[in-house]
């Protein structure tokens, strides 16, 4: 007992035993205490937080419960349905272009009512088109509205046709519209697999037929030639009696020139020096007459020389001119 009546209590649970002296002093259990209060403590929190989500969501639970769409809501989605299903259609079948212009023929005709109805069409530069064919391929109309009329979008459109080089469109409002246009030249005109169309100076294709009043434009032939045409064609210009004399000028491989004559002979031109080979053949040509004889071809081919073939009237008749002489000889000779 200690001084104060009490039975002492020994130190150690029952069970165990006081370590001997000098052994090691068995290990706390602070640390598994602390794991344990750890886990309690995770425990609590997680379920506060769930606790809290809960408390959240039946908060929201019952303001979306509550929620009233406005009114008229029902009837615009119906509307918008309507709508959507009635655009897919008409993309759908092709039709997209007509709806477009029945839209613009409406906006048209209401600027047309408040007064910017086009009254007077101002056109100017045109000599080979019309103006019907100007203003179908301006799109301007007797419904078009000045109003709503786009300038830059007409000129473009006016610029697609192959006979106007540039154009300007200009607005006089309230009513009125000017369109000036520069036309290409007609230049040449170019056969390429039997068919004759007509050409600019820059080769551009106007037309794909001849008019009556452009039939005595040159003739250009062959693939390539088209593109080339003003630069031969500006040197056969040098040397007018030849270039009077020549039906079409023929473009061989894309390479060199030949010229068919009206009379029918084919004068054959190298690749390089072609105006040298000109100028021969007109000295040639007050020498010796060489193009108004009965010939098929001359060949200029070659810088040192001039090789021709008769036309086969002429080699018959040349053929025949010797059997004639070769037969009085012999007759002289007996």
């Amino acid at each position: 007992m200690d001084g104060g009546g009490r039975i002492p209590q020994p130190l150690m649970r029952s069970g165990q035993s006081e370590p001997a002296a000098g052994a090691p002093a068995a290990p706390r259990r602070a640390c598994a205490w602390r794991r344990a209060s750890t886990r309690t403590i995770g425990t609590a929190t997680r379920a506060g937080a769930l606790g809290a989500l809960e408390r959240w969501a039946l908060r929201h639970a019952a303001t979306v419960w509550d929620f009233q769409p406005p009114r008229g809501a029902g009837v615009t989605a119906a509307i918008l349905v309507i709508l959507a299903g009635a655009g897919y259609g008409v993309v759908r079948g092709g039709h997209l272009s007509e709806v477009i212009g029945t839209i613009k023929d409406i906006r048209d005709m209401t600027a047309n009512a408040a007064g910017f109805r086009i009254t007077a069409i101002a056109l100017d530069g045109h000599k080979q088109l019309t103006r019907e064919e100007i203003l179908a391929t301006a799109g301007v109309t007797g419904r078009t509205s000045l109003l709503f009329l786009d300038a830059a979008a007409t000129r473009e459109r006016l610029k697609t046709n192959p006979w106007i080089a540039d154009a300007t469109v200009q607005k006089l409002y309230p009513d009125r519209l000017q369109i000036t246009v520069r036309e290409r030249k007609p230049y040449a005109l170019w056969q390429k697999q039997g068919r004759v169309s007509v050409i600019a100076i820059d080769g551009t294709v106007l037309e794909p037929y001849v008019a009556a009043h452009l039939t005595r434009l040159p003739l250009v032939v062959g693939r390539g030639a088209e593109a080339r045409a003003k630069e031969f064609l500006d040197l056969l210009d040098h040397y007018p009696g030849i270039r009077d004399a020549v039906q079409a000028s023929v473009l061989v491989a894309e390479r060199r020139w030949n010229l068919h004559l009206k009379n029918g002979i084919d004068v054959r031109l190298p690749e390089s020096d072609v105006e040298q080979a000109l100028a021969m053949l007109v000295s040639l040509d007050h020498q010796k007459n060489l193009l108004s004889r009965d010939l098929a071809a001359i060949d200029l081919r070659l810088p040192d020389r001039v090789t021709v073939r008769l036309s086969d009237a002429a080699a018959q008749a040349r053929e025949n001119a010797l059997k004639d002489k070769a037969a009085k000889k012999k007759a002289g000779s007996v």
